[in-house]
């Protein structure tokens, strides 16, 4: 089986700090294989910020990859904004803005889709979508293959927001390389359902996680999800905050199948084996 927890929008200068000990416990508990945090670190990309969420990461059992949101490009200093728009989270967080880590059973690929010369929307560079595509295709047999990207390849309606350039090109590459889940966050809503562009064509699992710190609620408790893949089955539990404790609880179960990688994911019976 392979265990993956996604975190998203931590937003470290507008986190609540009281769930900072119950989402490392959490996290140690469910002994994930790897942890995705899917952008948006910080609220305003500061040293100090920064050095908050290194800090957590620290205390995070296993592999952790993260990348890049919009939030964690300098807002208010538009030098380092076009000149060096991500020093601050390679000196705290890594070098590689695009990750990969995988384990027997994962393959999860990272993609940088902030864009410092437009602050809300997200962005696909071809040579990141073209890196991208071959790392999903070089993926061992088994594996599930996840792309984990800031920005959500479709915007639902209620978002507001508009959808990132090369959004739609980029889902159907995704798809024809044989990626199977795509973790994004940005909107502070969760979501999970299989998405195509094209009707009848291969469905991949586009999961969403709220935020799972910050104060910037939009209607929805802080969140995250555990993703488990076992065989041709993946089941999603969102696990969000309780109105009486300051923790994280199991709140919603998810499964989905693909029985044809061909088609891509269906829903499942809730009986996850």
């Amino acid at each position: 089986m392979g265990r993956l927890l996604h975190l998203s929008d931590l937003h470290f200068g507008r986190e609540r700090p009281e769930l900072l000990d119950p989402l490392v416990q959490l996290c140690t508990d469910l002994c994930p294989d790897i942890t995705v945090i899917s952008g948006d670190l910080t609220q305003r990309a500061r040293t100090g910020q920064f050095a908050s969420v290194a800090a957590l990461i620290a205390r995070l059992p296993g592999a952790v990859l993260s990348i890049p949101g919009n939030h964690d490009v300098p807002l208010y200093n538009p030098l380092a904004r076009l000149l060096t728009p991500f020093r601050a989270f390679r000196r705290a967080i890594g070098d590689q803005l695009e990750p990969m880590l995988e384990t027997d059973d994962l393959r999860v690929v990272g993609m940088n889709t902030a864009d410092p010369f437009a602050w809300q929307r997200g962005v696909i560079r071809p040579a990141a979508l073209d890196l991208a595509c071959q790392r999903l295709r070089s993926a061992l047999p088994g594996q599930l293959r996840v792309v984990a990207l800031h920005h959500p390849l479709v915007q639902p309606p209620r978002s507001g927001k508009t959808t990132m350039r090369g959004a739609s090109a980029a889902t159907t590459a995704l798809a024809q390389a044989g990626a199977d889940v795509v973790l994004c966050g940005h909107l502070h809503l969760w979501a999970v359902a299989p998405y195509a562009v094209e009707e009848g064509g291969r469905r991949m699992l586009c999961v969403q996680a709220g935020t799972t710190l910050s104060t910037r609620l939009r209607g929805e408790e802080n969140d995250l999800n555990l993703i488990e893949h076992v065989g041709s089955d993946v089941r999603i539990t969102r696990y969000a905050t309780q109105t009486d404790t300051p923790g994280f609880a199991p709140e919603q179960v998810t499964v989905f199948h693909q029985h044809d990688t061909a088609a891509g994911w269906r829903h499942n019976d809730p009986n996850f084996a």
